[in-house]
């Protein structure tokens, strides 16, 4: 088997997927949860055992808490503000789902927010609060048995969004252009969602009831056949609740739980609308709107947080470089290294005149897919072209994608997001400029991200200059 470690490995096969989504991808979700789902509620001992698992994450402890607080987890409206008294209060089993709901969420998000990403996030969010809610009353563990069980049915689809890698985009573009799900999954992957599910289900010991859920054969149990039950419905949801396909759905789902298809319907909507509220709770409102009866679209999430001490140290490496006859690579790499470290911004790139003069072309970039950059990340200097309306006029500047802006074959994001432009001027005359963008994100720049980047551009002018003159 090739090498996962390796950022141009291509997986081949099921177990490739697997070995590189645990290993070099996810291994700290996949120990945690792990270790989660290896506890059962037997003894004291154990309830410590997992509550120090929590409190060993600051953000998973805040999270957990925050859950345990909301009505759909704590009915009792007693407030807590403890691990330990979450689990003596609200119990065992839901204080292991609320760290498992939130270790997914977190542990994905920090790592991507593309909309496939949010997309699945949302169906699976849907799906978990169904399945909780349809469960028939009198088995409290089974509850989160079912909850935590939808949630992760489609575990690997949800872990192979969270990562940039080259097949991942390739995917995105194959789906963009009407290829079937299924199809595209086998001709790009060499396998399939399910099938990478039930691999990571295995190889991250996820326990008896969730290797049930994503197999393949028949269903053990009626709280399996309903999980897998609610993640079909969440998916048929997402185009109406009055289809062919809903329709039988319900009445299979009547017939077991010993209701009206009519009455399931019904609780099914209410269902639809606490999935908004638990996303909310997860900390993922941007979901909101791809859960029925939402607009569909989604919202891009906020810029994430500014590295300002770090800005600082750059900057003050880059001033002390000007005393040391500065290296132009050297002064490059810095600016790009505190725009994209210290800013915030996942993808940078410095384009440089063509020996022609006519157009700006690639000299460095970094951040996640930009591999098509090298060869097609062109800006005419008279503003012509399918990128031209990228180069600065007045200036560094916040760029807003024109609602004509048209996809790149090596691209989807360039020049349809959100980006900071500004351009490289010494003398008098403009050499190139800089592009930054927060890619897959969609997130949109702010003015406290212009000013430090317009900081950077003025420090890497003033090392130009002051090189020009030797």
């Amino acid at each position: 088997m090739s090498d996962p470690a390796s950022p141009a490995t291509r997986m081949n096969s099921t177990q490739e997927w697997v070995a590189y989504l645990s290993r070099v991808e996810l291994p700290v979700l996949a120990n945690t949860l792990r270790r989660i789902n290896e506890l059962t509620d037997s003894d004291s001992s154990t309830v410590n055992q997992l509550a120090a698992v929590i409190i060993n994450d600051a953000q998973l402890t805040s999270q957990v808490l925050r859950l345990s607080n909301t009505v759909f987890y704590n009915q009792t409206r007693v407030q807590v503000s403890t691990v330990s008294r979450a689990i003596t209060l609200i119990g065992f089993d839901s204080v292991k789902s609320m760290a498992i709901s939130s270790l997914i969420v977190d542990s994905l998000l920090k790592r991507s927010s593309r909309p496939h990403l949010l997309k699945c996030l949302a169906r699976a969010i849907h799906a978990a609060v169904q399945a909780r809610n349809l469960l028939p009353k009198g088995n409290d563990q089974a509850l989160e048995e079912v909850f935590i069980g939808a949630l992760l049915m489609n575990i690997g689809e949800l872990a192979f969004w969270s990562c940039d890698t080259e097949q991942a985009a390739e995917l995105e573009h194959s789906l963009r252009a009407g290829t079937p799900d299924v199809e595209a999954q086998k001709e790009i992957l060499h396998s399939t969602f399910p099938e990478i599910s039930r691999g990571l289900a295995e190889t991250w010991a996820l326990g008896p009831f969730i290797r049930d859920v994503v197999s393949s054969g028949r269903p053990g149990s009626d709280a399996s056949r309903l999980a897998r039950h609610a993640v079909e419905m969440a998916r048929l949801a997402e185009d109406g609740w009055r289809t062919a396909e809903m329709d039988q759905l319900m009445d299979t789902l009547g017939r077991e739980l010993d209701e009206s298809p009519a009455a399931v319907r019904d609780r099914a909507r209410l269902n639809a609308g606490e999935a908004g509220e638990v996303a909310v709770s997860l900390g993922i409102p941007q979901v909101q709107s791809l859960l029925p009866d939402g607009s569909g679209e989604i919202e891009a999430p906020p810029p994430p947080d500014m590295d300002t001490d770090l800005q600082l140290r750059i900057l003050r490496e880059l001033a002390q470089s000007l005393t040391e006859k500065p290296d132009l690579n050297t002064v490059f790499q810095l600016v790009m290294e505190g725009i994209q470290r210290g800013i915030g911004l996942k993808r940078v790139a410095l384009l440089m005149p063509d020996r022609e003069g006519r157009s700006l072309i690639l000299r460095t970039c970094t951040g996640p897919q930009t591999e098509g950059w090298r060869n097609h990340f062109v800006v005419p200097r008279n503003g012509s072209g399918a990128l031209g309306h990228l180069l600065p006029r007045d200036g560094c500047t916040i760029y807003q994608p024109d609602a004509k802006a048209l996809e790149q074959d090596f691209d989807p994001w360039l020049g349809r997001v959100p980006a900071l432009i500004g351009p490289l001027v010494t003398n008098g005359r403009a050499l190139g400029m800089f592009y930054a963008d927060f890619g897959a994100n969609g997130s949109e720049p702010g003015d406290e991200h212009l000013q430090a980047f317009s900081h950077f551009l003025q420090h890497a002018q003033l090392c130009l200059t002051l090189l020009s003159g030797k």
